[in-house]
């Protein structure tokens, strides 16, 4: 767009577009930043997932008024926030669209000030700030924002230049200011997906938008020395980490076609890829999160046939209508985020009326939660996370609806096995949300996985694909097998005082290799109570309770 002093409702709106494009182009290195090398809902993509939503509303807008764009965007924003980075990115939006209320267009200090708003929203969404995260980044943003304002320029572009400036040199410095950072040799992910939004629509004003097209976001290198990290996407991104989209299949007709130039460009436009065919005919699998993209491709070498785009989060509303009546007859439900087969079963079992299938790599939205929510019979509703990086998206629910919610913040699945046992069927509401915060405490947590990149970490040298093990979210040993692994953990665990050990094994773990853990366990420990249950849940070769 040509440069102007004002900023319409309209140019708001195409402005963060381009910076949500821009945004793609760098969710898979935004997500190899994550701190602990495990398969966990990914910075980057949960962004780029909040940042559609936002757009997404914003085009249902025929209003040209700032006000009213701004008002959808942090609408959209708010309903598909996936992760902690989409909540706080969610919140961002609501202080953006308080700054710019009863706007028609806004200038440069109209764009500082709703920026000092923003900044000041998205820390209050957080009991507990942190600073070297996403929140020093929108802070220090904002603060250049001002001081350009204050200087007498009026210009929206300049305004936008000072916090872009601010934004990077603050991403570089995150490392500084948080020792997590600094010790695993990343800056942080949020602050950098943040610097690339901000810049996607600075680079949109001064009229690049074409330009973008053939360019790549730059990565932010820190401004002390590092342990060396290369910031690149992980091979598995291909594979398993996108969350959700769409199942879109296809024949493809045409002459000369190879396969293997097929696959290799479709492997980085989605997951679950099945290419198969000759020269002449190619039948094409994936899940997607942008089935136009894919097909445009695709008839850009031959022609397409027999298309099929299947929503898989309709899929996933169909299951949770599986669900509805299995309320408790007190007039309280639960719902609890789930994934594998296992352990669906067993919170069904345990009385939870609606399960949102997601966890590690697929982090539900905000508008996800809120869905099980009003769907399940009852005005009074308990929440079960079960994920560190799904508890502030629950929380957002409590403002979305007319139901009564409390959100036990459970961040492992034992967690959450543990508060549905201290349930209590007649207490009320309110001694039940008590009583099921306070069981999360009596229950420790092993994790064991796959790092997916090399790190160093708490002492550790890790390689990729090797096993690790957390204790309570803490990366505490590594090795070459899962079995080893986990027996480094249990040895740092006092099971001398512990009675029940429920061992949930994980999709691609061998249940015969799971009941060796098990005699291994009570053959050191006979006097422990030892449960082996199949969870089906992936990614995770063990998840443990120790009670």
């Amino acid at each position: 767009m040509e440069q102007a002093n004002t900023i319409s409702g309209q140019d708001l709106r195409e402005m963060f577009a381009a910076a949500t494009n821009w945004l793609e182009k760098s969710a898979s290195d935004i997500d190899a930043l994550n701190v602990f090398p495990v398969p966990d809902g990914d910075c980057g993509t949960n962004m780029l997932l909040t940042m559609r939503s936002t757009i997404e509303e914003a085009d249902r807008v025929h209003d040209r008024d700032v006000s009213a764009v701004a008002q959808a965007m942090a609408s959209g924003a708010l309903m598909g926030a996936r992760g902690n980075s989409g909540v706080i990115l969610s919140q961002f939006w609501r202080g953006l669209a308080q700054g710019l209320a009863e706007k028609e267009a806004f200038n440069g200090s109209d764009l500082a000030n709703a920026l000092l708003q923003a900044s000041t929203m998205a820390y209050k969404g957080l009991s507990n700030p942190v600073e070297g995260t996403i929140l020093t980044v929108i802070k220090d943003a904002a603060a250049a924002a001002q001081a350009q304002a204050a200087s007498g320029s009026d210009d929206p572009v300049s305004v936008m230049e000072a916090a872009v400036d601010a934004a990077s040199e603050s991403v570089a410095n995150t490392p500084s200011l948080l020792a997590v950072l600094r010790e695993a040799g990343v800056v942080d992910a949020g602050g950098q997906g943040l610097y690339t939004i901000l810049e996607g629509a600075l680079r949109y004003l001064r009229g690049e938008a074409e330009q973008m097209q053939f360019r790549k976001p730059q990565m932010i290198a820190s401004n002390i020395p590092l342990t060396p990290l290369a910031i690149t996407a992980p091979e598995r991104l291909a594979v398993d980490e996108t969350p959700f989209g769409y199942c879109t299949e296809f024949m493809l007709k045409g002459k000369d076609l190879e396969l293997d130039q097929l696959r290799k460009k479709l492997a980085k436009k989605g997951e679950s890829l099945i290419v198969v065919g000759d020269d002449a005919m190619i039948r094409v699998h994936i899940h997607t999160l942008d089935p136009g993209n894919v097909i445009h491709y695709a008839t850009s070498l031959g022609t397409t046939h027999h298309v099929s785009i299947r929503n898989m989060d309709e899929q996933r509303l169909e299951f949770l209508e599986m669900q509805r009546g299995r309320a408790p007859v007190t007039g309280m439900a639960i719902t609890a985020v789930v994934s594998g087969d296992g352990l669906t079963d067993v919170f069904t079992s345990l009385g939870v009326a609606a399960i949102v299938l997601g966890g590690q790599t697929m982090n539900p939205s905000t508008k996800d939660l809120l869905q099980a929510v009003e769907q399940v019979a009852s005005d009074k509703v308990i929440i079960l996370p079960n994920n560190k990086n799904i508890v502030l998206t629950a929380e957002q629910v409590k403002s979305l609806t007319e139901k009564s919610i409390k959100v036990v913040p459970t961040e492992t699945i034992p967690q959450g096995v543990a508060a549905l046992l201290a349930f209590d069927y007649e207490a009320d509401f309110e001694t039940n949300g008590r009583i099921m915060t306070e069981a999360m405490s009596t229950v420790k947590t092993i994790e064991i996985t796959r790092a997916v990149r090399s790190t160093k970490l708490n002492g550790l040298n890790i390689k990729k694909k090797q096993a690790i093990g957390l204790l309570d979210g803490n990366l505490v040993a590594a090795g070459d097998k899962s079995v080893d692994v986990l027996g480094d953990v249990l040895s740092k665990v006092d099971l001398d005082k512990a009675e029940v050990v429920t061992i949930y094994y994980g999709a691609d773990t061998k249940e015969a290799e799971a009941q060796q853990v098990n005699a291994s366990i009570f053959g050191k420990y006979p006097n422990l109570q030892v449960e082996v249950v199949k969870g089906g849940q992936p990614h995770y070769n063990y998840i443990v309770s120790i009670e």
